[in-house]
């Protein structure tokens, strides 16, 4: 591993299962840390701001500051920017999406909106998806913040920003821009808030169908830990292939 320089990594599955670490998470963060190499955590959770997930981290044990956390909020939130500045946003989500928005200076408006912005709530409410669905009709661009169509929850598995989309998308004909994972735009724009390049990046994660084909498509090379949802079997099935597999974050040397 020669060479790299800088280190994004997954959160769910990489540095975390479920509400417990994974062990190793806090050597690994710490090794970065004491050799001065510049990391990011990269998360298609759009629901939290960074410093909500700052202190679901450090109750685990896991230290990071806010700007070590990349969200696919705050990515959507840059490509809004970078697509229109001070724009109109009806937007479905949680404090990590409008926080973000509110940030770049968007307006959150249920009146002729420019653009519908969808992403993780645990508040799905038909009237304002049917609302959206409307805008979406009357000419509104539609974009979500990342394709996941499920995630864990209370019990059980709970539906994902790209399922409420799906459902939309089947309303109106229309289907969205997804900014998150596995769209490359998230990794540039992780490298870029980083100022790194990804000649000299590694992305860690445990999703081929997220996580690796976006570092790949991104010119990055590629970790893939077994502590998520990939066996090591399951890797053959697909047409491309991390640069680098290991058993979890603590088998990756510095």
């Amino acid at each position: 591993m020669e060479g790299i320089k800088n280190y994004l990594m997954d959160m769910d599955g990489v540095i975390l299962r479920g509400t417990t670490l994974i062990p190793g998470a806090t050597d690994f963060v710490q090794k970065l840390r004491s050799q001065g190499i510049p990391f990011l955590v990269v998360t298609n959770n759009s629901e939290y701001t960074p410093r909500d997930l700052q202190m679901r981290l450090h109750y685990m044990g896991l230290e990071v500051s806010p700007e070590e956390i990349f969200t696919s909020a705050l990515a959507t939130a840059q490509f809004l920017h970078s697509q229109q500045e001070h724009g109109r946003a009806y937007a479905i989500g949680e404090s990590g999406l409008t926080t973000a928005l509110h940030d770049i200076g968007y307006v959150l408006t249920d009146q002729d909106p420019e653009y519908v912005v969808i992403g993780e709530t645990t508040t799905y409410s038909f009237q304002r998806i049917t609302r959206a669905i409307r805008f979406i009709n009357a000419g509104a661009r539609f974009i979500a913040t990342n394709p996941d169509v499920m995630g864990p929850g209370e019990g059980g598995i709970v539906p994902a920003t790209g399922a409420v989309a799906a459902l939309i998308s089947a309303a109106t004909g229309i289907k969205p821009y997804f900014v998150g994972k596995p769209n490359p735009l998230m990794m540039r724009t992780a490298l870029r808030t980083l100022n790194a390049h990804s000649e000299d990046s590694v992305m860690i994660g445990d999703r081929m169908d997220t996580d690796i084909i976006a570092g790949t498509e991104s010119g990055l090379r590629t970790i893939l830990v077994l502590t998520g949802v990939t066996s090591r079997e399951q890797v053959n099935r697909f047409p491309y292939r991390p640069t680098w597999i290991r058993e979890s974050i603590a088998h990756i040397e510095i």
